[in-house]
């Protein structure tokens, strides 16, 4: 039990040092990332108001059918950060931050964020 209690400070610790330079940036809200293992979702957030401006996942029904056609995990990525740079886009959203949460910068986030920066997202 005690090994399992350190792996879990780790990720702790890690995901706070990613938090670090993206939490309370004065001009720019916050593109948090999370993925388990089935689902991809992202959300941008303003933390000085405290709420959720545009939040895009892999679980919603208007991505159903674009989904369904991904061959990987990898895909999905890619169809959820394009959605999400289209929704910013029409929400008038300028330049963010990208709060990766922890997770490596590689495999399904790194193909996410390079989705959103090619649909027109700035980060």
């Amino acid at each position: 039990m005690a090994q399992h209690r350190i792996e879990i400070k780790r990720d702790e610790r890690r995901r706070n040092r990613s938090k670090k330079t993206s939490r309370l940036h004065p001009t720019r809200p916050r593109l948090v990332v999370y993925r388990s293992l089935k689902h991809f979702e992202a959300q941008i957030i303003n933390d000085f108001k405290g709420n959720t401006l545009v939040s895009v996942s892999s679980k919603d029904k208007d991505l159903k059918s674009a989904i369904s056609k991904a061959e990987n995990k990898t895909d999905m990525s890619r169809i959820v950060g394009e959605a999400l740079a289209k929704k910013a886009k029409a929400s008038k959203i300028g330049p963010i931050v990208l709060d990766r949460n922890g997770y490596p910068y590689h495999g399904r986030v790194k193909a996410f964020a390079e989705a959103a920066r090619s649909g027109g997202l700035e980060f």
